[in-house]
């Protein structure tokens, strides 16, 4: 099958909201084998809505429509829907139940007559019944095409997403699978990573296919089979995948979307009993971040100090003055004694500690911008190295924090 994702709205177009829906429902399709050919956001015009529908007519076996279903006059999406299949609205009895229901039942309201308005649709369409909401789903076919609209609300179209348009397809169509594995590595470029790979990725077979995808400091390798035969695709991947290993250990952290190098770490530090903290000034709390919100963080995460002011390095950290006064605050020895001393504030088994100049103008030191030392306090000592990651200051806050944890993953895996 192939899929054609549409976003309606003028406020993702002027770039009031981000498209998040298209995301879900690409990985939502993916999984099922049904391979997404375009994705496209329109305003809420009847005429461009009409022209889209037209274009990809009969090119994909189905279109997936998110947005333009609320009560208000600029909302068109249904009765654009009525015109491109020449049907009408109709009152559905059901949904309209459940508006009423919903309205005066839970949010103890009088229900309007454009509460009510909701339960309009085209009286040829198949209804997706929205149990979280009150602008129901619906299902039309034309000709070799399926067009399926939803809500734009995030919450609703997941769950017509996943209760009723996955198990719809799925029952009725025959897939490919698609399968997908994802290598994540850390501390070399894509261009270095390609060297290292290019024999392996040469031999790939046919019905394998790798894409990069890099980001500052890290790279992901996904691996992509579509085949008849799932297990045989599944063993190809990861036959491909223990070979690959062989060649680029050094830098793999972990496998999959979910298994992000903060993932790894905090997998490392709970089997290990340990703890981290950390004390960070340039990246302003993002490696806290990062760590803080993968499930079950609360069980190896202390805290952490964000730094960003000098006199916060002095007078919370406990960073000596002339020590400031001697190597600035851009430097090894600040860096090394943020780090020490956070790990003893915190009193926990590792602390990693940033300082840097990410620009764009220098702050409270002469250090060149893009300058960033990385401290780690460890139970044998504390380690401290120095970088230069260019500009922008965006880039040099990016790489700093994946920097970071790389060392610190590094450090951790000495010891496993």
């Amino acid at each position: 099958m192939k899929a054609a994702i549409i976003t309606i709205g003028d406020e993702i177009l002027i770039g009031q909201i981000v498209d998040t829906n298209s995301a879900f429902i690409a990985k939502s399709l993916d999984r099922i084998g049904v391979e997404i050919r375009e994705m496209i956001s329109i305003s809420d015009d009847k005429k461009q809505i009409l022209d889209t529908f037209s274009t990809l007519q009969d090119k994909v076996d189905i279109v997936m429509v998110t947005g333009g279903l609320g009560p208000t006059k600029d909302d068109v999406t249904k009765k654009t829907f009525c015109e491109y299949f020449n049907d009408e609205l109709v009152v559905n009895p059901e949904v309209l139940a459940h508006v009423t229901q919903l309205i005066e039942g839970y949010f103890k309201r009088p229900i309007t007559q454009m509460n009510k308005d909701q339960a309009l649709v085209p009286s040829t369409c198949t209804i997706l019944h929205n149990k979280v909401g009150t602008a129901p789903g619906m299902w039309m076919k034309k000709e070799n095409t399926v067009f399926v609209s939803l809500p734009g609300v995030p919450y609703e179209m997941k769950y017509l997403v996943e209760e009723e348009i996955i198990p719809k397809i799925v029952r009725e169509y025959k897939r490919p699978y698609i399968i997908h594995k994802t290598i994540l590595t850390y501390g070399q470029g894509e261009s270095l990573v390609a060297e290292r790979i290019e024999q392996w990725e040469n031999n790939l077979p046919d019905f394998i296919k790798l894409a990069y995808l890099p980001n500052p400091g890290r790279v992901r390798l996904r691996l992509t089979a579509r085949g008849t035969d799932k297990e045989e695709l599944e063993k190809a991947i990861e036959d491909n995948v223990q070979t690959l290993d062989a060649i680029i250990h050094d830098i793999i952290v972990g496998y999959e979307e979910n298994e992000t190098i903060e993932t790894v770490i905090g997998k490392l530090l709970s089997k290990q009993n340990k703890a981290i903290a950390t004390a960070e000034s340039c990246t302003g709390g993002r490696i806290a971040a990062l760590l803080s919100a993968v499930p079950g963080s609360s069980g190896y995460f202390k805290g952490g100090v964000v730094s960003y002011a000098t006199e916060v390095k002095a007078n919370v950290l406990g960073v000596p003055q002339n020590l400031i006064d001697q190597f600035s605050v851009v430097s090894a020895e600040v860096a090394s004694a943020m780090a020490l001393n956070v790990r003893s504030l915190l009193k926990t088994d590792y602390a990693i500690a940033t300082t840097g100049n990410a620009g764009p103008s220098k702050g409270d030191s002469d250090a060149e911008i893009g300058t960033v030392f990385i401290a780690l306090a460890t139970p044998n000592g504390v380690i401290t190295e120095e970088f230069n990651f260019g500009q922008p200051r965006e880039k040099v806050i990016d790489r700093a924090t994946v920097k970071s944890l790389e060392i610190l993953q590094k450090e951790i895996l000495k010891i496993v």
